[in-house]
């Protein structure tokens, strides 16, 4: 028998029983068309997480943390000797900071594929207005140098607050949910309160939203010069560098060139912001898994309606045995069978599970802050390579689960099939 045949025997095996066959390929349909959703949702979640992350992150961030030591100017090598120090008075609450700061904004600037630098303070302060505070993380910025820096501008719900910012030395500009949460409008004042229960007025000029709800909840800008004094460092001094590149995948090697550059330690914002991102990839993983069960449940109707055919075709198979049909052709016939239940339930499963992404991105639905981001919708990002794995997927799938039915078709021997006794 050659492959021809086989098909054929295998395909009036299925056309006999059409509501078995179409049922258990409906199977394989939906387990294709819930998978490739899956992986489209994932996508488009972990897409739009990225996406938030480069807009509203600095490419690449120089901390205080030092990997290269510094060596006083006072010492200087004599002969092969050596020299040892000894520095005193070092107490943990020292304050970390990147001293004389405009000197590593100039060998920042001469490293290839930075575009814009912007050198910031960070003070952790009680927000007060009237019976309402919270915690805030403050940072202090030059407006100017900042406002395209971490897609500041961009996410300004007050157009004119980078402007009104620079001019207001005491300005501030909030995340929408801290203003909602101390209910401060335009021009209202809060007061700060440091650590060391210092207070400092501020001004609310303007409000931004990130997206990012912990952002827009916990964090306001304030002018470099105010923060300095609030953290009690030196006008030379501050706390970090963010720097924007002209090419966001290559942020990596443009921060190792930074930190090579200045001697301060340099992350890029995948490296920075590694739980955010790993924890939306782990969520998605454990989700394609859940769903992926689905197709394994699509195997065992496989398999169940092909040990039913085995059942039924018993003398038909003794009859071909008898006739010479070799045992390998039996296998090829059932194994084909479930090629075909396999084929016919992608064939189905894809375009519906495309109708199906298709639709979900067209709901909309109002922007709550319950999650880690704001939306108003569930982000799809569809590819022809989902539907193609899938595809794949399925088929391996259904004709796996015939491989038992099929071996056990030839198990049987046909003198006892034809005498009765099975």
């Amino acid at each position: 028998m050659d492959w021809m045949d086989h098909l054929r025997f295998a395909f009036v095996h299925l056309r006999e029983r059409r509501r078995q066959t179409l049922l258990t390929a409906l199977g394989v349909a939906v387990g294709s068309a819930m998978l490739i959703t899956t992986i489209s949702v994932a996508r488009g979640s972990s897409a739009n997480v990225i996406s938030k992350v480069i807009d509203t992150s600095p490419h690449v961030l120089v901390k205080a943390d030092r990997v290269t030591p510094l060596v006083p100017d006072n010492i200087v090598p004599q002969g092969g000797g050596q020299v040892s120090m000894v520095v005193k008075n070092v107490t943990p609450d020292d304050e970390v900071v990147i001293k004389s700061y405009t000197g590593v904004v100039e060998a920042i600037a001469g490293v290839s594929g930075v575009s814009r630098i912007s050198p910031f303070v960070e003070s952790r302060v009680i927000a007060r207005n009237k019976t309402r505070f919270t915690p805030c993380v403050l940072k202090g910025v030059v407006p100017e140098l900042e406002a395209d820096i971490a897609g500041l501008r961009k996410n300004l719900l007050d157009p004119n607050a980078i402007e009104e910012l620079g001019a207001t030395p005491n300005g501030m500009i909030a995340g929408y949910l801290l203003a909602e949460k101390l209910h401060l409008r335009y021009r209202d004042r809060v007061v700060l309160v440091t650590k060391n229960g210092e207070e400092f007025s501020a001004t609310l000029v303007g409000r931004f939203g990130s997206g990012f709800n912990v952002k827009d909840e916990r964090e306001a800008i304030v002018n470099l010069a105010l923060a300095q004094r609030m953290e009690g460092i030196a006008s030379s001094s501050v706390s970090g560098i963010g720097l924007s590149t002209s090419r966001v995948e290559r942020a990596a090697a443009t921060a190792a060139l930074v930190q090579s550059a200045t001697g301060y330690k340099s992350e890029s914002w995948d490296e920075t912001n590694r739980n955010v991102i790993d924890f939306y990839n782990r969520n998605a993983a454990i989700t394609l898994v859940l769903v992926g069960f689905v197709f394994v449940v699509a195997g065992l109707g496989v398999s169940s309606v092909m040990t039913t055919v085995v059942l039924q075709k018993v003398k038909d198979i003794a009859i071909l045995r008898s006739m010479g049909v070799r045992a390998s052709s039996i296998t090829r016939i059932f194994m084909l069978e479930g090629l075909m239940i396999g084929i016919l339930g992608v064939l189905f499963g894809s375009p519906i599970g495309h109708v199906i992404c298709h639709a979900i991105s067209t709901i909309r639905f109002e922007a709550t802050t319950a999650g880690v981001l704001r939306a108003d919708r569930i982000n799809i990002l569809e590819s022809p390579d989902a539907h193609l794995i899938v595809a794949l997927f399925g088929i391996v799938i259904a004709v796996i689960s015939s491989i038992s039915p099929a071996r056990k078709a030839t198990s049987y021997m046909p003198v006892s099939i034809l005498r009765g006794e099975v």
